[in-house]
């Protein structure tokens, strides 16, 4: 009476390593904006989440002596210019020496430059955005004073959002730039997973984890529905082993240096199968050679089974259409 058994069809199977690993999502970039001169805020003209655009003002501060300063100098610029205007018409007519003509020279170069400083430390009221983005953080109010150089704003470049993952030493080889990448965002649909694409690998390991920062970028359709903070989990084939040939691993036996499965024939008769095996993931075995895809095996032990014998399938060991 034939004995029963589970069958298993050899079919292609993607046996890739893969790696999940999970950060929060962030801007390509963050600037902080800082003061370039002391004085008192008089106005704030933006909000945390407002977008802002390169050169937008952001805020102001008084510079009333500036101002003073540079009225001073122009008042002075227009003094020098006239001096020098004269020396020019009286050296047209020889009546100075060429020294004295240099020296009215060099006095309009120095006011000149005495209005461009003054001119500049004006401007250094105004705080203006140098990119594009959102304000992420506003650190001021008006009324307050601040100091030189004292960060006032926070502008996160949105144009490209990224995670940046740490990988280790052992799996980072296996990455290129370019590659493309499944990304899962927590707080989207749970379970839809969109395509990232690693946008650099950073040069050298962290030295206190020793992992190496891989930055995957995301696509920028996603942008504007996806905020920085939130948690993305990113799945990296370390190991590409895409359509090969596989079986359950439990089917494969051993005796001596060679490998075999049982094979249900078409008469339903169980023929030993000498096989060259690859690598091994989860369950699943890859084989080389000595199988066709479609192919039935026995997913059990094989030295527990004769050849020759004859068999009824009573159970497909995996989905069959």
């Amino acid at each position: 009476m034939p004995e029963p058994v589970l069958a298993s069809t050899v079919q292609r199977q993607d046996l890739s390593r893969q790696i999940t690993l999970s950060n929060p999502v962030e801007a390509i970039r963050v600037v902080d904006l800082a003061a370039r001169t002391a004085g008192v805020v008089t106005e704030v003209l933006v909000e945390e989440g407002d977008a802002v655009t390169a050169g937008e003002v952001l805020a102001r501060i008084d510079v009333a002596e500036q101002r003073a300063e540079l009225a001073r100098a122009q008042a002075q610029l227009s003094e020098r210019q006239a001096n020098f205007d004269r020396f020019e018409q009286l050296k047209d007519r020889d009546y100075i020496d060429e020294a004295s003509f240099e020296a009215a020279r060099a006095e309009l170069a120095i006011a000149r430059a005495d209005v461009a400083l003054w001119q500049t430390r004006v401007n250094f009221g105004e705080l203006t955005a140098t990119v594009d983005g959102m304000v992420t953080e506003r650190m001021i109010e008006p009324g307050e004073a601040v100091a030189n150089n004292q960060a006032l704003f926070s502008i996160a470049d949105l144009s490209t959002l990224v995670v940046r993952l740490g990988v280790s030493e052992l799996d980072v080889s296996q990455l290129e730039v370019g590659q493309e990448v499944a990304v899962t965002i927590d707080a989207l649909d749970r379970g839809r997973e969109m395509t990232g694409r690693i946008r650099r690998i950073f040069p050298a390991a962290d030295p206190d984890s020793r992992l190496i920062t891989v930055e995957v970028a995301l696509p920028r359709v996603s942008v504007g529905q996806i905020k920085p903070g939130f948690l993305a989990r990113v799945r990296l084939v370390v190991e590409s082993y895409a359509d090969v040939m596989a079986i359950p691993a439990i089917a494969a036996g051993q005796e001596g240096d060679q490998a075999y499965v049982m094979v249900i024939d078409e008469s339903m008769t169980l023929v030993r199968r000498p096989v060259e095996l690859g690598m091994s993931r989860g369950v699943w075995r890859e084989v080389r050679s000595g199988l066709d895809e479609g192919e039935r095996v026995v997913p059990s032990n094989p030295s527990e089974l004769s050849a020759g014998d004859r068999v009824r399938i009573v159970e497909w060991d995996q989905d069959q259409s």
